[in-house]
């Protein structure tokens, strides 16, 4: 890609409250135009409402770690942890997939992890997730079944260790 066509670089910024029904947005999206291949419509419409709650999605978001990756100021994409050692909701706008945002998410969250003295991280991954965290070093641990509004689906439960952080410094 030349550097003409390549998007601008993403910031990092926390979540603010006032983020929620953007979040909740992108969430919807990305279920619904990025999981087709490994979800059938009733799980993704299930998974979609679920994840688009916006009363749900304020309310657990206030109690984790969540990180907004911006573009010319409009978020492209979120993530969020839990207990410095779960890795919650990780979702990109589809138009913004490929071009490093969740890269760039995940290896901050798990920096900042790292420094607050998680010694690893876990996630509970789809489907459509599970290469993304397989190339970052996660271990499947266990198939799981989640119902969500009366539909059954399928994630894995994954775990990587993290390096003990450098004191040398």
């Amino acid at each position: 890609m030349s550097s003409a066509n390549r998007p601008p670089a993403a910031a990092l910024r926390p979540a603010l409250p006032g983020d929620v029904p953007m979040l909740a947005a992108i969430a919807e999206a990305a279920i619904l135009e990025l999981t087709g291949e490994d979800y059938d419509s009733d799980q993704q419409e299930a998974w979609a409402a679920a994840a688009s709650d916006e009363e749900a999605l304020e309310t657990r978001l206030t109690q984790q770690l969540t990180l907004i990756a911006t573009r010319d100021g409009e978020p492209v994409g979120f993530i969020s942890l839990a207990d410095n050692r779960l890795i919650d909701m990780l979702y990109i706008r589809p138009e913004a997939v490929g071009e490093g945002v969740a890269s760039l998410l995940y290896d901050a969250i798990e920096r900042l992890a790292g420094a607050r003295g998680a010694k690893s991280l876990t996630v509970d991954a789809s489907d459509t997730a599970l290469d993304f965290f397989s190339k970052r070093g996660f271990t499947p641990k266990q198939r799981n079944t989640v119902s969500l509004g009366g539909v059954w689906l399928g994630n894995t439960t994954l775990e990587k260790t993290l390096a003990a952080p450098d004191t040398t410094h």
